[in-house]
C-alpha cells in the first residue's frame, strides 16, 4: 500500500464530493486531523473504516487501497462495443458502454465475449413489417435456456429478457442494420449479423 497514492486520492474524492476534511471526519467520527494526516500520506486508514469510507465516496475498496481509479476512455458512442455481464447466481443481466468492474452477489462478473454463431446455431429471424421476429428451437428449460435476446446498432441497444419454459419468439423493432446477440446459460453469448 503506498500511503502518498491513497491520501492524494482520499483528497481527490473528498473535493469531488464538496466535503471539507471536517465534514468528512465528522460523517466517519473521527478527527479532522486524521484526515489531514491521511491526505498528506503519513498515514493510511484503519481497516474498520476502509468499507465506510468506500460507501461515502461510492468507490471501489480495491481501487481505494491502490491508490487510483481507472477512467475509461470514451468509445464514441458505438453500441456495438457495450459489454454484457450476467450474474450465474440470480441471472441478473448488466450492461455498459465499456469495459467495468462490475460485482453482484458478492462475485466480480467477467464481461461476456460474443461468439459468431455457427449456421446451425443461428437465431430464425423473418421480417413482420417493422419487426424482427426472432425464434429458435433452442431448449428453454431451467438451467438451459437463451435468458436474454438484444438488437444493437450503432446508436441503441433493445434488450428483451426471456424465461425457461417459454417458446423463444422475440418480436424487435426494425431501428437500422445492427447485431443480434443472445445468451445461452450454458454455452455463452453468441450473435449474428442482421
Amino acid at each position: 500500500m503506498d500511503n502518498t497514492k491513497i491520501g492524494r486520492l482520499i483528497c481527490q474524492l473528498r473535493k469531488e464530493k464538496n466535503l471539507t476534511q471536517l465534514q468528512l471526519a465528522e460523517l466517519m467520527h473521527i478527527s479532522d486531523k486524521t484526515v489531514s494526516k491521511w491526505e498528506r500520506g503519513l498515514g493510511c486508514p484503519e481497516v474498520s473504516l476502509l468499507p465506510e469510507l468506500s460507501q461515502i465516496f461510492a468507490v471501489d475498496l480495491a481501487k481505494l487501497l491502490a491508490g487510483e481509479l481507472d477512467v475509461n476512455e470514451a468509445w464514441g458512442g458505438n453500441m456495438k462495443k457495450i459489454c454484457f455481464y450476467v450474474c450465474p447466481n440470480c441471472g441478473n443481466i448488466i450492461t455498459a458502454t465499456a469495459a467495468a468492474d462490475i460485482t453482484c452477489c458478492g462475485k466480480k462478473l467477467p464481461a461476456l465475449q460474443p461468439q459468431k454463431a455457427a449456421e446451425s446455431d443461428r437465431l430464425n429471424v423473418e421480417r413482420i413489417e417493422n419487426e424482427f421476429y426472432v425464434t429458435a428451437r433452442h431448449p428453454m428449460e431451467r438451467g438451459h435456456y437463451i435468458s436474454f435476446a438484444a438488437l444493437l446498432t450503432g446508436d441503441s441497444i433493445v434488450l428483451r429478457k426471456l424465461y425457461p419454459e417459454w417458446d423463444l419468439q422475440v418480436r424487435l423493432p426494425i431501428l437500422a442494420r445492427g447485431r443480434l446477440l443472445w445468451y445461452c446459460t450454458k454455452h455463452g453469448l453468441f450473435y449474428q449479423e442482421l
